[in-house]
């Protein structure tokens, strides 16, 4: 499914043509705001707790499923996104960067919709490259290069040390701004890593 998103996409925006340096610039906005994106939706969307209504759980189901792939982080089927969320994301992003065209265009003017279809292009690879970074580091394969190593290492520490650290999947950055990346020598083992501190019913 993102294998299609990510051609339909690269296929608007040949189709629109009109390149110039907004597409670069574009490109570039995207892939900086990421790290903090990715680190707000793992902290407050994936790691949201149950609320309590009347005496009953309520409990956003991504959370939940997050949750089941942090109490068997070796199970290969609860790493990738669900289908059902991908048909929510994938829209999802598309409106996010179709509404952000227009204050951007604002500010750099060009062809709105060719430069918003860079945008989609961008945003679905990133997607993309979320996807394949976390189901690798799920994997018993052992990162070689340095980048790699860091966010393997990183994402092992958040489900097997801490899960108040280490956030980011595709970067540290988010992590390093944000003060979740400590010397991990410092940081005590958790005993509800698995759990995210929710009971299970």
């Amino acid at each position: 499914m993102l294998a299609v998103a990510v051609v339909a996409a690269i296929a608007l925006r040949v189709a629109l043509g009109h390149y110039d340096w907004r597409d670069v610039v574009v490109a570039a906005g995207v892939i900086a705001l990421t790290p903090i994106a990715e680190w707000i939706i793992h902290v407050y969307l994936l790691h949201a707790k149950p609320l309590g209504v009347r005496g009953r759980r309520y409990e956003l189901i991504a959370a939940r499923e997050h949750r089941a792939h942090h109490i068997a982080p070796g199970e290969l089927d609860g790493v990738l996104i669900p289908t059902y969320a991908l048909l929510i994301f994938l829209p999802q992003i598309a409106l996010t960067v179709w509404l952000a065209s227009f204050p951007v265009h604002l500010v750099l003017g060009g062809d709105r919709l060719a430069h918003a279809a860079t945008g989609l292009v961008t945003s679905y690879l990133v997607l993309a490259t979320y996807e394949w970074c976390h189901f690798l580091i799920h994997t018993p394969y052992r990162p070689r290069g340095r980048y790699y190593r860091s966010i393997w290492r990183g994402h092992r520490l958040h489900h097997y040390k801490n899960e108040h650290y280490w956030f980011g999947v595709t970067s540290t950055v988010g992590d390093e701004l944000l003060r979740t990346a400590p010397d991990q020598a410092e940081v005590p083992k958790s005993r509800t890593a698995r759990t995210l501190g929710v009971e299970v019913s």
